[in-house]
């Protein structure tokens, strides 16, 4: 799966995304920037690392995160439907997660990421990750399968 790919498809169908990341912290929306003609499908993107973040830009409910907390398959959906909302785009892409090496719990372990993707009327695909690696490696990864699953989002609705 090339990103340039899915970006192409985009374009030529005069689709929009727009990224809402939390522990990608703006891999997954340098990697659209990273292609020429990235305007042309690129609406916005926001890095909300903190839950403020999440809560004052995207909409993420503070019960949401107060009940499930902001590494969840809720925060997740409620991100990436924000996103898709606020830029008023065809696709919102959401992440969030544990990268590590610190901040794991027996619960939340490091390498637990979240992806999400809003599209069409009101659908939404949340997938949980249990990824492996350093820091960098777990972002890189979970950057990659946030593109897949767009890549599965667009494939569902023939695009």
């Amino acid at each position: 799966m090339e990103i340039s790919n899915i970006l192409e498809r985009l374009i030529a169908n005069k689709l929009t995304v727009s990224t809402s990341e939390s522990c990608t912290g703006g891999m997954i929306a340098s990697s659209i920037v990273d292609f020429p003609g990235a305007s042309n499908c690129f609406n916005e993107g926001y890095v909300t690392y903190s839950n403020e973040a999440k809560i004052k830009n995207l909409g993420v409910k503070d019960e949401t995160l107060m009940a499930y907390g902001a590494v969840s398959e809720q925060t997740a959906k409620e991100m990436a439907i924000g996103v898709k909302k606020k830029a008023k785009a065809d696709f919102g892409l959401s992440s969030t997660g544990i990268a590590g090496p610190g901040g794991g719990s027996p619960t939340k372990p490091v390498g637990l990421v979240y992806i999400g993707c809003s599209y069409g009327e009101s659908n939404v695909k949340v997938k949980e990750l249990h990824l492996t690696g350093s820091r960098t490696e777990v972002r890189a990864q979970a950057t990659n399968l946030a593109f897949q699953l767009l890549d599965e989002c667009m494939r569902e609705l023939n695009i």
